[in-house]
């Protein structure tokens, strides 16, 4: 199952399980979307794949 990070790996950005901001690579490091465009140019600074939407999660029914 996808691990969804609660924030963004380079300024700590929130990014709950249901936002549409959030980014990552094929090894789901995480980031922002503000991150990902710049200064990272959508590449992954850990591994350097391509930083791409993540899917969002709806909350979950009582």
């Amino acid at each position: 199952m996808l691990e969804l990070k609660p924030a963004c790996e380079r300024c700590g950005a929130a990014l709950p399980h249901t936002s549409t901001q959030a980014m990552i690579c094929s090894y789901e490091c995480t980031f922002c979307a503000d991150c990902a465009r710049s200064p990272l140019l959508h590449r992954c600074p850990n591994c350097g794949g391509e930083l791409v939407r993540r899917p969002a999660r709806q909350k979950k029914e009582a």
